[in-house]
């Protein structure tokens, strides 16, 4: 591991170098794509000079121990060695976690289709608030959301819903919301007061590019169509709506939320390009699936991941056993503790892969 650490500080030095000579400045993609580069490389620097900085202070503190005779500088020397020897370990671990390799994904943004499941009109209702709940969380980090198609019930409810997050680290964040999402409640039309079980179904899939996914415009039908539902004046009044097939997958998509038909046409195509990507992702999941059983995961769509129990207030994470009694503030948004205990969770299973 030292070996590479010394190999990325002296790419990093490289690195600052080069982007100080003029014909690189001049060269506006190949200074992002080393700005990147440095960006990436930095926490891994600054770390390995801690842990540095760390054994220099334990080697001379045990040379300075062994000479001096002063009491109070030598139990200042000790205290000076303890401390270093702690943290000495923490660093090495923080390091490792820092090498593991990062998912190429982690920086893109996100397409998120959330799907009502079992449950009816609850379901639907359910998937409402889980809309809501993913708006929240990206009002809270300065992410920003565009709706990309809705098909709602008319009592408030969404059948379906798809949106993009669009932010730095936005599949880094969100990746491990993939999966069935199960709610326990009374619903408001259940007079007998008896809780019911409802669940939507979360996809979270990163923006692909058209570089990495090339779409063969023959396998695709697009049929327009008068949008319908909650709209703008001119939403409603022309055949702006559009509906894209891809023949070869059979994906339908449809988009109406724009007045411009061009652009419902841009946003199905922005959707078939990160699904089909996904399935990309999806075979080589089912692949290494097959090899290990990943506890967290951010692939199996049909996987029970989280349960939310109204009554109790309660959250519940079944894949990391994680149960939260602040459901009001989780279905607001507050989203932060359940996604970095599933992020410490899936560094130490990556941890433990690399050391088995």
């Amino acid at each position: 591991m030292f070996d590479r650490l010394e190999d990325l500080v002296r790419r990093y030095e490289d690195i600052t170098m080069e982007l100080g000579e003029p014909d690189v400045a001049n060269d506006q993609n190949r200074f992002r794509a080393l700005m990147k580069e440095q960006s990436d490389l930095l926490p891994i620097v600054e770390k390995y000079k801690e842990y540095k900085d760390c054994k220099k202070t334990i080697s001379d503190s045990e040379e300075m121990l062994s000479s001096e005779s002063d009491e109070d500088m030598k139990e200042m020397l000790k205290e000076e060695l303890s401390d270093a020897k702690d943290r000495l370990p923490e660093i090495e671990k923080e390091l490792k976690i820092l090498m593991i390799p990062k998912d190429p994904n982690d920086d893109k943004n996100v397409i998120v289709e959330i799907r009502a499941g079992a449950g009816g009109d609850e379901a639907a209702l359910f998937a409402a608030d889980m809309y809501r709940l993913y708006v929240r969380y990206a009002d809270r980090h300065g992410f920003k959301v565009e709706t990309l198609s809705v098909e709602d019930t008319g009592i408030g409810g969404m059948k379906s819903v798809s949106f993009m997050i669009s932010g730095t680290g936005a599949y880094s964040k969100l990746k491990f919301e993939s999966g069935v999402h199960r709610v326990q409640r009374i619903p408001a039309t259940e007079s007998g007061g008896r809780i019911h079980t409802s669940t939507v179904t979360v996809a979270i899939m990163p923006e692909a590019s058209e570089v990495e996914v090339d779409i063969d415009m023959n396998d695709c039908k697009f049929d327009v169509f008068r949008a319908s539902g909650n709209g703008g004046q001119c939403v409603n009044t022309t055949d702006s709506a559009v509906r894209l097939t891809h023949i070869p997958t059979g994906i339908v998509i449809s988009c109406q939320d724009e007045k411009s038909q061009i652009k419902n046409k841009a946003k199905a195509l922005k959707v078939l390009r990160a699904k089909l990507y996904d399935l990309e992702m999806q075979k080589a999941h089912d692949a290494e699936a097959s090899l290990r059983k990943s506890q967290v995961g951010t692939g199996d769509r049909s996987e029970k991941i989280r349960t939310y129990n109204y009554h109790q207030g309660r959250v519940t994470d079944h894949r990391i056993g994680l149960t939260l009694y602040k459901i009001d503030s989780i279905l607001d948004g507050d989203l932060d503790e359940l996604i970095d205990a599933l992020t410490t969770a899936s560094q130490a299973e990556k941890l433990s892969s690399v050391n088995d």
